[in-house]
């Protein structure tokens, strides 16, 4: 199997997750060069409005929008993201297969089982892709991942640090507004949280983010262990 190397990594429960989190990280990046993949856990079959179709269609077009270079769904069960061997190798394949440096995944705090199941999932896959002898299916090479970062979807919590995306901000609002079935409330429409200002309430997050640290709009990330800090935080001395 022909391997493709990714610099970024991005997994998600859901068609959407990585967009809410990390969609201006992911075309920021990706506007830089870098090679950038999704992959989304289940199908969202579960969803309460719109249709598996409807929602692919959504994630490729979000997926163009952000710039990322490849997106695919692994065949887990909506609200089915339990820890088990069958589903950590599923995941630990595709690190295998896509060789990222880094990988993110959803915070383990929300609200959504689904999104804390996925971080769990994919921090056990991160470490057994690196084990020489954890075997996949189609990739038996290991691969370790330089670092693991968390994004968050629903709720507000202190970052351990935030990427700017004052530039590209609008990108993600777009990404997300192409999930028309998911935050366009219309007569059809199911009352869930995602139909009520849902998206406004995202690019107020990022504000805040952004505020806290000099900057119109940012990202914040979670870390599972100390950053790392290797230039001079003060500036060269004269």
């Amino acid at each position: 199997m022909e391997l493709q190397y990714l610099d970024i990594l991005a997994f998600g429960a859901h068609a959407d997750d990585v967009e809410i989190g990390m969609g201006g990280t992911i075309a920021k990046y990706a506007s830089k060069g870098y090679k950038i993949g999704i992959c989304d856990l289940t199908k969202a079959e579960l969803s309460s409005n719109g249709t598996v179709e409807i929602r692919q269609a959504e994630a490729n077009r979000a997926a163009e929008i952000l710039g990322t270079s490849v997106r695919e769904t692994l065949d887990i069960p909506d609200r089915g993201l339990f820890l088990s061997e069958t589903y950590i190798t599923k995941v630990a394949d595709v690190i295998r297969r896509y060789r990222p440096k880094i990988v993110f995944a959803p915070y383990f705090e929300d609200r959504h089982p689904d999104h804390s199941n996925c971080a769990r999932l994919v921090k056990e896959a991160v470490f057994s892709a690196g084990i020489k002898k954890f075997k996949t299916k189609a990739v038996p090479e290991p691969h370790k991942v330089a670092n693991i970062y968390f994004y968050m979807i629903n709720g507000f919590h202190v970052p351990d640090f935030v990427i700017d995306i004052s530039a590209f901000i609008d990108k993600k609002i777009a990404a997300l507004q192409a999930y028309e079935s998911q935050f366009v409330k219309t007569k059809e429409s199911f009352e869930t949280p995602l139909v009520n200002g849902y998206i406004e309430a995202v690019k107020a997050r990022e504000k805040m983010f952004g505020k806290e640290a000099g900057a119109d709009f940012a990202e914040g990330f979670k870390t599972a262990k100390p950053f790392l800090v290797n230039y001079d935080l003060i500036g060269d001395k004269k």
